[in-house]
């Protein structure tokens, strides 16, 4: 059984069947996260979406569960993220646990003072649903179900979509194209790109069950329990009583005898014991990839999202990531549909997440080396740590479950102006995510424009007029975050990174990091 209801929603026969379509801006393939992400941050910025997808309902299992504070930023400024919020389960702490003894617990987010937890557990179907609804209520996005792509033709100043409806094929021209359709992307495969990457054999056993019974709000992660003592488990709970529980099953497992019900049962009844009492959900038996193409910007047609880059599951990097994709190209792209910037400027956007994913593969491949070890020396270093961690602080920093995922900095970005002061002992550096703190009333992150935004601590600056000027204390939990002192300013981009920052506003120094930045 399941505990969410699967909406199917409404194809419409499209008009271009008919007669001749108009020429879009932007057809956005892919409504899983990305797709919707990417065409509400274009459309809050006025471009015109059309939004296809081959489905015609969310993505079926819980998948994706681990929404991170970065994330839930985007989507706050589509009113969505408090949604989020309420609906799943906060949490910010984990506990590591060897054979059936904790030796350690970690905090994610130690210091208060942040509009949004550092993560918060929801089912993806739950996030696809929220970002459809506000999509479809978005006059400047249309989207139609059922609309599957089956042919890509690049020109040098567009793109010509062959598209497959249950009444027929029709044709779109489009200015841009952007594949958010998946690891396996039609787009990417109908214009024969590579995928180069790693194989991953491990195989791993995913349990949702509606648990009766009390629930941690807390990660844990088990290595050799004796519920399964020759392997890891990692526990998460979920919105509607929901326990994922991921069984490390080893390279050997059989994945159609693990999936059948008894065997489950089997595990998890040795895991929560005679008493326990539980309904299924969703299962599956998985193996993973590290992939990444070698560019995500081919002429007219851009990639995002598991279409662009894969990771493994440890470290909640993979849908997380494709927020952070959708943001850093909607205002680039955005920039260059309305002449402001030129195309060039999505050079950037390629060479900031084609680095983030790099950093995420790393990440992801270093957890998945330290949970299954391939050769028997890493195994005995893995095991040692782990016997060591308990009293020893030392050790516990090499142990890694899975290095969650924070934004990602992009140093040394074309975009960015290095600092010209060398007095900074703190702060966020060009290059890296603006940091979230009480200002005023309120957040800091709800004070910025949907541009550029001048912060400046201690005085109101006179800002170009294409910018939006913020003014805070230059006392307090703001100015300790941004290392501030009467007349620092920082210039921060539409994504919330930064591109610059100064001890003392000087008009035309920002003016100057602003072109940068903006491709010029």
């Amino acid at each position: 059984m399941s505990s969410y209801e699967y909406r199917h929603y409404p194809y419409v026969r499209p008009r271009e069947l008919d007669r001749p379509g108009r020429r879009r801006p932007v057809v956005i393939v892919g409504a899983g996260i990305a797709g919707p992400t990417l065409a509400l941050s274009l459309a809050t910025r006025g471009v015109a979406v059309l939004l296809l997808d081959e489905d015609d309902t969310v993505s079926l299992g819980s998948r994706s569960i681990c929404q991170a504070k970065h994330s839930l930023e985007v989507w706050d400024r589509f009113g969505i993220a408090r949604r989020m919020v309420d609906k799943g389960i906060t949490w910010e702490e984990g506990e590591v646990y060897l054979r059936d003894q904790p030796i350690f617990r970690f905090n994610l987010q130690p210091e208060p003072g942040h509009k949004f937890p550092a993560f918060v557990n929801l089912q993806q179907y739950y996030v696809e649903e929220y970002l459809y609804e506000r999509c479809a209520a978005e006059p400047l996005i249309e989207m139609r179900p059922l609309n599957k792509v089956v042919g890509v033709m690049p020109r040098d100043d567009g793109v010509t979509v062959t598209v497959e409806t249950p009444d027929g094929r029709y044709g779109l021209d489009a200015d841009w194209l952007v594949a958010c359709d998946g690891v396996r992307s039609p787009v990417r495969h109908l214009l024969g790109l590579p995928y180069p990457g790693e194989v991953f054999h491990d195989r791993f056993l995913i349990a949702d069950i509606r648990f009766k019974g009390d629930l941690p709000k807390e990660r844990r992660f088990w290595f050799y329990p004796p519920f399964h003592p020759t392997n890891s488990v990692l526990l998460h709970r979920q919105a509607d009583d929901i326990l994922r529980v991921d069984f490390q099953l080893g390279r050997d497992a059989d994945p159609d005898e693990e999936k059948k019900p008894e065997n489950i049962d089997r595990r998890l009844r040795q895991m929560f014991g005679p008493e326990a009492r539980w309904e299924h959900e969703w299962s599956s038996v998985y193996t993973f990839t590290c992939r990444m193409m070698q560019r995500f910007v081919h002429g007219r047609v851009v990639f995002a999202g598991d279409a662009a880059h894969v990771v493994s599951p440890f470290g909640a990097r993979g849908g997380n990531a494709a927020v952070a994709d959708a943001d850093n190209l909607a205002w680039k792209l955005a920039r260059v549909i309305a002449a402001k910037s030129p195309a060039g400027l999505l050079d950037s956007y390629c060479s900031e997440r084609r680095a983030a994913a790099h950093e995420n593969i790393r990440q992801s491949t270093r957890s998945t080396d330290f949970i299954t070890p391939k050769f028997e020396a890493s195994r005995r270093f893995r095991d040692a740590t782990l016997s060591l961690a308990r009293d020893f602080p030392f050790a516990r920093a090499l142990i890694n479950s899975g290095r969650l995922s924070v934004p990602t900095a992009h140093p040394g970005s074309p975009l960015d102006t290095p600092d010209s002061d060398d007095d900074w002992s703190g702060g966020p550096a060009p290059g890296r995510a603006m940091v979230d703190a009480p200002a005023g009333d309120g957040w800091l992150v709800d004070g910025l424009g949907p541009d550029f935004t001048v912060l400046s601590f201690g005085e109101t600056v006179k800002a170009p007029p294409e910018l939006t000027p913020l003014a805070v204390d230059c006392r307090g939990l703001v100015a300790r975050r941004y290392d501030a002192r009467p007349g620092t300013t920082y210039l921060i981009r539409p994504d919330r990174y930064v591109a610059a920052r100064w001890r003392r506003y000087d008009g035309a120094a920002v003016q100057a990091a602003l072109a940068r930045a903006t491709g010029h």
